[in-house]
């Protein structure tokens, strides 16, 4: 088979086009990129029950939390709130012992996992009352050591006062104990009792994982929702203004997907009733991890409507609650890009930050759609007045809702295409969203080809769902990361009008799922990538400046005839072809490739494993995993395509 690739120039493609959404579900901030390793550190956790709007969160601080020894007659532990630390999370834990060497263990989600020789950072406030002797930090297993710590308190304490120790593993060590001591009899009350590894990100996120989203080179990182922004109810929504300044006044929050699945069968509670936001990934932060990875940020703002899979909870848009929604808009563009002098800039530059983070985009709502009841389309239009009214270099994303093909979709790019023929600044792009099984990922690769080009397309969350496999939900096996591969072809070679693209859910803990498939799979001492990770990292580290037109013109439908997928691009910073090829067939195919200038060198990276149906584990992380591989010239003009693969080439010429 022939494929030419000429010197015609196709669609523009946006640098940054391929990005990242994280979205805190299946424990991907408390537990997983947020380094912190104590659960409910603060002791203001809920167990949440129910369902939906019907969810009914209680009270909870002691979750986590046990006597050490375990059970043990002389420790009692209480949860009061006579003298808080701070207001926004008032409990905090009151401890007294009668026998020495007892005291209090924390769960850790599944167990502390250390490193030999590295170090880490416990600290936590302490009222000692009219405690004497020694606090000390240990982590244990099966009796033996790993890490330890002592704090010297004598006399009376004049109210809480932060202890922070800096300690050093002594061995690796997994699913180990974290225990605090008293050494003598007495009482002492804790509040905000953390764990966070000294090798951590900004001191904020997990090292292993903030690496593996900064190697992807994303363009951008939409946050923080998803369902989560708009709660399962209102009050449950997420308020980016609960998320900044120190982080004891940050009042910890229920998340949504606490109750995910519940019904009758499992008397609506599950494993996941715990799922609680400490909220130490907040606004600011994520500014910060934005700057870490090189991704370019894009919040989502709620609109006063809780989710509408859930919920028909709304505040009325003429109403004074509206307007502080609108409010809160516009004061996180000033906590962004505000100088010093400024309510919120002030706040951003107290917090170690005082440059703007430069801010160019804005979520309107997640999956928002217009009903009889729901009037989104009307509340966009607020939105648009009074943030451009202020802030008229700011770029809006609209909501298309939560799916493709249907009515609520066709009426809300009706709406965008008849706004934006009076004002053109009214969108910037439209949110779209789509998981679909593999098959129609394949079939829809021409997607955007008819697409007007008056309005661009965030294509904002998407996956392929493959069948479930065995006791896997839905695995994120090698047939569903070429189905993206193959549909990410249609949206590069259409760049024009699809300027953003990010698969979604990011992040997932393994045993702590409430969906599947997820980009990257961990657990406390691994994390790896999966096949759609490696797809994304493919497409981001390899776009182009503008698409490069193949020949014969029918040569891309040629192609697919035979399960090939394939677009290709030019990139001016390097001066190299870049060629995209999926081959979904069952069978290698060898293709004879030209180009209008002699290739002289290249490269290529390949995407394969055992069959279709492979996923990667915690226990065989590279099953399925991506190779890279210096051309001779011969690779360079008879173009191998293993069979059931992704290859990426880039040729200099």
């Amino acid at each position: 088979m022939k494929l030419h690739i000429t010197k015609t120039k196709g669609a523009d493609i946006r640098e940054g086009m391929m990005g990242l959404f994280f979205e805190d579900i299946n424990y991907g901030a408390d537990g997983g990129l947020y380094a912190e390793m104590m659960e409910n550190r603060s002791f203001e956790f809920r167990k949440t029950t129910g369902i939906n709007n019907a969810s009914t969160p209680e009270y909870d601080g002691g979750y986590g939390w046990s006597k050490y020894p375990a059970n043990s007659p002389f420790v009692a532990m209480e949860y009061h709130t006579f003298h808080p630390l701070t207001e926004e999370n008032p409990h905090y834990l009151h401890v007294k012992t009668t026998r020495p060497d007892s005291g209090f263990s924390n769960k850790a989600y599944d167990g502390i996992f250390l490193k030999k020789n590295e170090e880490y950072r416990v600290s936590f406030y302490m009222n000692a009352l009219s405690y004497t002797g020694d606090i000390m930090v240990l982590v244990e297993k099966h009796e033996d050591v790993f890490l330890r710590g002592t704090v010297s308190v004598s006399g009376k304490c004049n109210g809480w006062k932060k202890y922070e120790l800096v300690l050093k593993a002594v061995a690796d060590v997994d699913a180990a104990a974290f225990h605090i001591l008293l050494s003598n009899p007495g009482e002492v009350e804790f509040d905000c009792i953390s764990m966070m590894p000294c090798s951590a990100v900004c001191g904020v996120f997990r090292k292993d994982l903030a690496d593996l989203l900064k190697d992807i080179k994303p363009g951008f990182l939409r946050f923080p929702g998803g369902c989560v922004i708009e709660g399962a109810t209102l009050e449950n929504r997420y308020q980016w203004k609960k998320t900044v300044g120190d982080i004891t006044k940050r009042k910890a929050n229920w998340n949504r997907w606490a109750t995910h699945m519940n019904g009758e069968a499992n008397n609506f509670t599950s494993a996941y009733a715990h799922y609680n936001q400490t909220l130490g990934i907040g606004f600011y932060e994520y500014f910060l991890l934005c700057e870490y990875i090189g991704a370019k940020a894009v919040p989502v703002v709620s609109v006063g409507l809780a989710c509408q899979f859930q919920s028909e909870e709304l505040v009325p848009v003429d109403s004074p609650e509206f307007m502080e929604y609108m409010q809160d808009a516009l004061d996180l563009v000033e906590f962004a890009n505000g100088d010093v002098t400024t309510t919120w800039g002030a706040l951003r530059a107290e917090m170690g930050h005082p440059e703007p983070f430069g801010l160019e985009f804005i979520g309107i709502g997640n999956e928002q759609w217009e009903t009889e009841k729901v009037d989104f389309f009307r509340r966009y239009t607020i939105f648009e007045e009074e943030i451009h009214k202020k802030y008229p270099e700011i770029k809006l994303i609209g909501s298309a809702g939560p799916d493709v093909h249907t009515e609520r979709y066709e009426a809300a790019w009706n709406f965008y295409r008849k706004a934006v023929k009076e004002n053109k600044e009214f969108t910037y792009a439209v949110d779209e969203h789509y998981y679909m099984p593999p098959e129609w990922f394949f079939a829809n690769t021409h997607f955007y080809d008819e697409y007007s080009r008056e309005i661009k397309v965030f294509s904002g969350e998407y996956a392929a769902h493959p069948k479930r496999l065995g006791g896997m939900r839905s695995a994120n096996t090698l047939e569903g990361a070429l189905a993206e591969a193959a549909f990410l072809t249609g949206v590069e070679r259409n760049a024009d009008v699809v300027i953003m693209a990010s698969y979604a859910p990011l992040l997932a803990i393994v045993g702590y799922v409430q969906w599947a498939p997820d980009m990257i799979w961990f657990d406390a001492k691994t994390a790896y990538g999966t096949p759609s990770y490696y797809v994304q990292k493919m497409y981001a580290n390899n776009m182009g400046s503008y698409t490069l037109k193949m020949t014969p013109e029918s040569g891309t439908e040629e192609l697919e005839g035979k399960k090939l997928y394939a677009n290709a691009s030019y990139d001016e910073k390097t001066g190299e072809i870049i060629l995209k090829v999926v081959n979904a067939g069952n069978e290698d195919v060898v293709i004879d490739l030209s180009t209008e200038d002699a290739i002289q060198s290249g490269t290529a990276v390949c995407l394969s494993g055992p069959d279709l149906y492979a996923y990667n584990t915690i226990e065989e992380p590279h099953k399925v995993t991506a190779k890279e591989w210096q051309l001779t010239q011969d690779e360079c003009r008879q173009l191998v395509l293993p069979a059931e693969s992704f290859k990426v080439y880039r040729f200099t010429v």
